[in-house]
């Protein structure tokens, strides 16, 4: 068994805690992933796990113990580390005790697999959204999430504490816009976008024999009109108060049930505005 680190500025303790900037997952190709829930999903999902830190004193659970003990017969990097030691890079606060450093999965859209319906987002500027509707897209039975034009890293810390574990399993992809337009069109995709100004009720859209994909504007600026112009078709929500939009990942989880296979070929009679 490795000797305990109690020291902070011991340098897998430091890489842990630098691994919450941007600059650092790039260079590195690594992310931090705390917490059982979330360290379980990322091993049984197999992805390559480089080291794992774990704080004896608070990882109390029996299921939290079983996993180091899995990961140590997988022949993965070990260590424990002192309290004061794990708590110095946990965002937690009372952390469960356990945390892994991950190697990132890069994807460009030639690794897409054969959809029915996904999720784009252009240029998410929150990593809470892009993490929260990673696990609204696996709960409501789409394929993947296609990041363009960059925005919010998928792998910061509050992204991967949003999905619930469900980064792990759900693909996510990189593009730029043009690439993506191309890439759709070459691929027989149906694109439908979401506009404030758009004339259809989301109610009224079903999905179709075409693969989908729902686009997405960020959080600020929604679809700009190039964006737009891409689409097939244009489907809005309606708003009936005095909020004038919804979060991002409300909005797409709305959408995303609205469209997704089981709903399909509902009669559902939409309901005439007051």
């Amino acid at each position: 068994m490795p000797e305990l680190i109690t020291s902070p500025a011991n340098p897998l303790i430091k890489q842990a805690r630098a691994l919450r900037q941007k600059k650092t997952r790039d260079e590195s190709g690594l992310f931090l992933v705390e917490g059982i829930l979330h360290v379980g999903e990322a091993a049984e999902a197999g992805w390559e796990i480089e080291s794992l830190l774990y704080c004896p004193e608070k990882l109390k659970s029996e299921f939290g113990r079983s996993l180091v003990d899995k990961l140590i017969q997988n022949g993965a990097r070990c260590q424990p580390v002192s309290e004061s030691a794990f708590e110095s890079f946990a965002e937690k606060e009372n952390p469960q005790g356990i945390a892994v450093l991950v190697r990132q999965k890069q994807r460009g859209l030639s690794a897409v697999s054969p959809s029915k319906l996904m999720v784009a987002i252009v240029a998410p500027q929150d990593p809470g959204n892009v993490g929260t509707i990673l696990r609204t897209l696996d709960a409501g039975g789409a394929d993947g999430l296609i990041l363009l034009e960059g925005g919010a890293d998928p792998y910061h810390p509050s992204a991967v504490r949003a999905s619930m574990g469900t980064l792990f399993w759900k693909p996510f992809y990189s593009a730029n816009f043009a690439e993506f337009t191309a890439w759709a069109k070459q691929g027989g995709f149906r694109l439908i976008g979401t506009s404030a100004r758009a004339t259809v009720d989301y109610r009224q859209i079903r999905l179709d024999s075409r693969p989908t994909v729902l686009l997405l504007g960020s959080e600020q600026k929604g679809l700009l009109p190039d964006h737009l112009a891409a689409c097939d078709e244009l489907i809005s929500l309606p708003m009936r108060g005095r909020a004038t939009s919804l979060n991002l990942a409300v909005a797409a989880g709305i959408f995303l049930y609205a469209l997704t296979p089981q709903n399909a070929g509902s009669n559902t009679e939409i309901p005439k505005e007051p």
